[in-house]
């Protein structure tokens, strides 16, 4: 007999659909970003700024196969998935100095673009910056233009609601090490 924990781990799953990014496809898209930004900023003064909560688990996972020396900070912007109007405040405390230096912010995937094209123009009305670009593992077909160098290793073949590495729904699955399709709960 199943007890309430169980039942509630086990509904999760009903909102996991397709995998569209395996795990494999997953770490194969970050190495291919990692490689990129390698060959690009080996050298250069970097500050890696992860946009939390998304990003947190491709910055993990890129940090750890970057050659070059990178500081690490962090900011949020909290949006609704799905959504490209988003006015919330974003919140930044600068940890380490972005002055003289390629900001480059991390994320799981630009949707709509209309979070991550706020944020970089943040950064780059910051004092000193010498350039902001985006990486992130994937992007959609739908997004709003960005006006900064982006690098990721997937665009997506059309504007699917997905859930896993670091995208949730309703605050939930952001752990799963895979991306899928989202089955919302009026199906």
């Amino acid at each position: 007999m199943r007890n309430d924990s169980d039942q509630k781990k086990n509904s999760r799953h009903n909102f996991i659909g397709e995998i569209v990014l395996s795990t494999e496809q997953v770490e194969q898209g970050v190495t291919h970003v990692a490689q990129v930004l390698n060959q690009r900023f080996n050298g250069e003064k970097v500050v890696f700024v992860s946009v939390v909560p998304g990003g947190i688990l491709f910055t993990a996972d890129l940090i750890r196969k970057i050659d070059f020396d990178v500081k690490l900070d962090y900011v949020s912007c909290h949006h609704t998935p799905g959504s490209s109007t988003n006015n919330s405040e974003i919140i930044y405390q600068q940890n380490v100095s972005i002055d003289g230096a390629h900001v480059i912010l991390l994320d799981d995937a630009i949707e709509t673009g209309g979070t991550m094209k706020r944020v970089a123009a943040f950064f780059a009305e910051q004092s000193g910056v010498q350039s902001v670009s985006i990486a992130c593992l994937f992007v959609k077909p739908g997004r709003i233009d960005i006006p900064f160098t982006q690098f990721f290793a997937y665009e997506m073949e059309n504007d699917d609601m997905l859930i896993g590495y670091g995208l949730s729904w309703q605050e939930h699955l952001h752990n799963l090490p895979y991306v899928a399709k989202l089955i919302p709960e009026d199906k």
